[in-house]
């Protein structure tokens, strides 16, 4: 055997052992994920896409990275998960098109008073009950609706700026716009009712579930998928710009 054929068999070995060294990893992720997704997923969909990912971490990991292997695999691992929910996306188109209808009559709203859209007034302009817009409001949160970029084609099939965690695997041009995104994106955030703003910092940064969250804020659940929805629905009205 030839010194590159000895540094290949290395090369496959540590992938090996950084695979199965790792693979709980992959099982932490795809159950974290799940306290935050519809029971309709599949959970080993979700840790089968990880594995994915895991394996593709091990493959292309080197040393001289900034980061640990367990943090560089993590984001392949999340990444690839978020790649398969989007794929397999559940979502009926209808829910997308209710959802687009609320977040219009948002920014409608918003532009013409110059303030904070009030659900009543939402609700009066759509001529629906508060129980069909609480319903639009759970809806856009478990169809994962903070995708703020995607083509509106009406075919439902959107993903999130925050789902971007690899930067490595941008282009220098889409790496500029990501960037431009999060920035606006953390802006119109800072704009929100202070209420949505816990919950999306709670949600997104500190990665709590809605029952968690609920805990903390000491409101339902299912008040909290509510105030979630309208944080989403606000910011879809708001980031329209940024829509392609």
């Amino acid at each position: 055997m030839n010194v590159a054929s000895e540094y290949l068999q290395l090369q496959r070995e540590d992938a090996d052992q950084l695979v199965r060294k790792h693979a709980p990893l992959v099982r932490r992720i795809a159950y974290h994920l799940m306290g935050r997704l519809p029971p309709s997923v599949d959970v080993g969909d979700l840790v089968q896409a990880g594995m994915i990912g895991l394996l593709e971490a091990a493959r292309n990991f080197t040393t001289d990275r900034a980061a640990s292997f367990e943090t560089y695999a993590g984001i392949r691992i999340r990444g690839a998960m978020l790649d398969e929910l989007r794929r397999t996306d559940w979502t009926p188109r209808s829910v997308h098109r209710k959802v687009r209808e609320v977040a219009e009559v948002v920014r409608q709203i918003e532009n013409e008073t110059g303030a904070d859209a009030e659900s009543a007034e939402v609700m009066k302009r759509l001529g629906i009950s508060a129980e069909e817009y609480h319903q639009v409001l759970a809806d856009a949160t478990s169809a994962r609706l903070l995708s703020l970029t995607a083509p509106d084609d009406g075919d439902g099939g959107e993903g999130s700026p925050l789902d971007v965690a690899d930067n490595d695997s941008l282009g220098p041009q889409d790496s500029i716009e990501q960037d431009g995104l999060r920035e606006a994106l953390a802006e119109a955030i800072s704009t929100l009712p202070k209420r949505e703003q816990l919950v999306m910092s709670l949600y997104y940064e500190q990665e709590l579930n809605l029952k968690e969250i609920g805990l903390v804020l000491g409101v339902t659940e299912s008040r909290v998928c509510q105030i979630h929805g309208q944080a989403l629905v606000r910011l879809r009205a708001r980031m329209g710009d940024w829509r392609g």
